[in-house]
């Protein structure tokens, strides 16, 4: 019936003046939640033979954002299915007055379809909400190092399907912010990082999931790692018992070895144990340090466009913890951890 009279009202429309392009809504969403990426669709109809060259001009919205520059087109015989998103910004949103023309036929008129309330709903979530909304949100990879003596910083990658992901926040957090991001409604990326309470031994919070209609928890087992590189494509936990695991055996292999030669007398297999013997004189090396320069910038991760969380007010010689191309690794004396670029480095 709704396609009978949209075609009266075509041929009707029609008769009368120059008016080309006929616009209506074809699908808008009985109700949206603020913060929330949603769509709308456009079925349109051209009384001239090519009506795939409608163009649109967006006026008057309120309390949403428009994400769209051009329309996911879809041409269904004589109609046109034009797809744009939006994000809602506000507890009271309305779409906004749209004017669709055809490209080049500037002595016809325009249509303009008025823009139409939305019923958008507010969120009354608990504290651990990440004020994420997404049809999903999978965590990829995540690693915790120490931050000081009373905190850890928790380091995580995410990925997410129409999400506007750069709303992520958290609250009874001590720091944080986005070390990168990749935006885009349909697929987001983000890394992320907190400072936590060392007495944590999760980190947990939640997202609403438009897929389900519901929250869902994400959870961040806490295992601290002491390792020397942590960077934005080695998130994920790694058990450091294996390192002391590995020195163990090397001994009890070298012990057992000099006990076969003292057996055997057969000395010429000395050199069967520096292997092991050189393991172990190898990871109880003292740590190497550093001199980094007055006013070095310390980055979270290292990576040029980082968080910088800290400024050396000193010049100091400290011990060097690790290091990765253009970076080095450090601990200050107040126990924070940190990346210093190389051109901070100086000799002493």
């Amino acid at each position: 019936m709704s396609k009978l009279l949209f075609l009266a009202l075509f041929f009707t429309l029609s008769l009368f003046g120059d008016q080309v392009v006929y616009l209506s809504y074809d699908n808008v969403p009985q109700r949206v939640i603020k913060g929330e990426i949603f769509a709308i669709t456009l079925k349109s109809i051209s009384t001239l033979a090519d009506n795939s060259d409608i163009s649109y001009v967006f006026s008057k919205a309120s309390g949403i954002k428009i994400l769209d520059e051009l329309p996911l087109r879809e041409i269904r015989g004589k109609y046109v299915y034009d797809t744009f998103h939006f994000l809602t910004t506000r507890s009271k949103a309305s779409l906004p007055d749209i004017e669709a023309s055809l490209i080049g036929e500037e002595e016809h008129d325009s249509t303009t379809l008025p823009g139409q309330s939305l019923n958008v709903i507010t969120l009354n979530p608990k504290a651990d909400f990440s004020n994420v909304i997404a049809d999903s949100f999978e965590l990829l990879e995540y690693k915790t190092t120490s931050y000081d003596n009373k905190h850890n910083i928790v380091i995580f990658v995410a990925q997410a399907k129409k999400c506007d992901i750069n709303a992520m926040a958290f609250k009874n957090v001590k720091k944080q912010g986005v070390e990168s991001v990749s935006e885009s409604y349909e697929d987001s990326r983000i890394t992320y990082y907190v400072v936590i309470d060392k007495e944590l031994e999760k980190f947990s919070f939640s997202y609403f999931n438009l897929t389900k209609n519901n929250f869902s928890t994400i959870d961040i087992p806490i295992v601290v790692i002491d390792d020397s590189v942590v960077t934005q494509t080695d998130l994920k936990p790694k058990d450091q018992s294996r390192e002391l695991l590995k020195i163990q055996i090397a001994s009890v292999v070298a012990f057992l070895g000099f006990l076969f030669i003292l057996w055997r007398k057969k000395y010429v297999y000395l050199a069967l144990i520096f292997i092991p013997l050189a393991y172990i004189l190898y990871h109880s090396l003292p740590q190497e340090n550093v001199c980094v320069e007055q006013g070095s910038e310390l980055y979270l991760l290292p990576v040029s466009n980082g968080t910088i969380f800290e400024t050396t007010k000193t010049r100091y010689v400290l011990p060097k913890e690790g290091a990765v191309e253009g970076f080095v690794k450090i601990k200050l004396q107040n126990e924070k951890i940190g990346w210093v670029k190389n051109e901070n480095i100086c000799s002493y």
